[in-house]
Formats: C-alpha cells, structure tokens, sequence
C-alpha cells in the first residue's frame, strides 16, 4: 500500500464498529449481572466510553498504530477536529456516526473533557533504519526546506513540537502509521480543514519519501516531560491557517 493512501482499516471495521456499538448501546442491552450493579452513573467520562473504545482509556491511544491519542491536546483543536467530522471535512465512519447529531455546545464539552487529561506518554517508536531518511524528516521538521517552499514543522506546530494554544496539536508521541495516513489523507484530498487549508498546501509539496521520513521522525522522539502546548503566538504563520481559528457556534 502507497505510504499516501489513507489508512482506513477496513480489516478490522466490522468488528472495531460492533465494539462501538457495544459500548454506545443504552442500558436495556446490559447483561444481568450489569444490572444488579445498579445504575450506570451518568458522567462525562460514562458517556465517552464510545470515545475510548478506540483511543483508549482517556485518550491515550491504543497500541494498533493507527487510533491517535487525544488525550492533552488543545481543546480547540479537538473541537475542531469533531467539528470537522460533523461538517464532512474528515471522513471516517465510526466517527461521523458518533458526532453527526451532537451540538456545538457537547463538542465543545467532549473536546474539553479530553484536553484536561494527561496519561503517560508511550516510549517512542524505534527510529528509522536509515540515517538519510533520519536526516531528511529532522530537517523538514525543524528548518523546513525553502527551495520547495516547504515550512519547518515547528513553525505552526510549536518548537518544542507540543502543539500551540488554542488549536495547533502536538505531533509527539502519536503512532508512525497514523502520521502517515493523515498526512496522505492531506495528499490525496480525503481530509480538509476550514479554509484557507494551510495543512493541504504544505503537504502538496511534500514527496512520498518527505512524508515518511518525517513520520518516522517523529515518531521516534521522546516526549518531553511538560508535554503540554505553548501559549499563544502573536508570531506571523508561515501561510494564512484557517485552522487555527474556533468555528462559529450555531444560532
């Protein structure tokens, strides 16, 4: 499979969807002995269970390499990223069926409730086996390269790669593979951001080999201990981002 095509793991959907549907089916469906348990408690983290049956317990991820964490990242970002997925910009199944009828004022609610939790990072990813394609991702990430008028990753996304406030993630500590398809996804067109779509300008300059040698990248740095995303910049972006600002709330 090209390194730009995204990643959708049809293979496991069928039964990754019933596990959704499991964890998102109402009480009536409990076994007996769920129901001598006493009610379910009606909390925010009960309500996510549909969330965390992919990405893990509080958002953390899960160990398949393709599910990202969520937890820590700017609460911004994640509005934005189910607001994306309600509006279509994003497109996978299980998460468009989650988000599809929920307000502003719930995204809201989840993106927060997720922004607030900090588990540990995995260890990262072994580095990749050569040194060319090593060289290669640090430079595109930390200098850009200015003869394809590609700008560094640190440029929008932090300096220390932790992501800036309000809607700018982090890209430490998230899997090789997921890194891989969302920016294929960028590539190929399969995923779209609020316009003007910095991310899709960028990546249009990126050739199959700059966007695996900077998902093998970083994916094999260590977190920093305070992982957690820089206050905001007044410093101009190297292109205009829709991204980094917050929808509009509906009427």
């Amino acid at each position: 499979m090209s390194i730009l095509s995204v990643r959708p793991a049809r293979r496991r959907l069928g039964a990754q969807f019933l596990f959704f549907l499991a964890a998102a089916l109402p009480p009536v469906f409990a076994t007996a002995a769920e129901a001598d348990a006493g009610p379910v408690p009606d909390t925010i983290k009960q309500r996510l269970t549909a969330c965390t049956a992919c990405h893990g317990e509080q958002g953390r991820a899960t160990n398949d390499g393709y599910y990202p964490r969520i937890a820590g990242k700017p609460a911004g970002y994640l509005y934005n990223q189910l607001h994306n997925f309600r509006e279509g910009r994003r497109q996978y199944p299980m998460m468009t069926y989650l988000v599809d009828h929920l307000s502003d004022a719930y995204l809201q609610e989840i993106a927060q409730y997720f922004a607030d939790q900090h588990p540990p990072y995995p260890p990262p990813q072994p580095p990749d086996p050569s040194s060319a394609t090593r060289a290669r991702g640090e430079t595109l990430v930390n200098q850009g390269d200015p003869a394809k008028k590609i700008p560094a990753c640190i440029a929008c996304h932090g300096s220390a790669m932790t992501g800036v406030l309000p809607t700018t993630p982090g890209l430490l500590g998230l899997p090789r593979d997921y890194l891989v398809g969302q920016i294929g996804a960028w590539k190929n067109g399969a995923r779209h951001a609020v316009a003007p779509d910095c991310m899709a300008q960028v990546v249009q300059r990126l050739s199959a080999e700059d966007i695996g040698a900077v998902a093998s990248w970083l994916a094999a740095q260590p977190v920093p201990a305070d992982a957690t995303a820089a206050a905001p910049t007044t410093a101009k972006l190297p292109l205009a981002c829709g991204s980094i600002l917050l929808p509009p709330a509906n009427p």
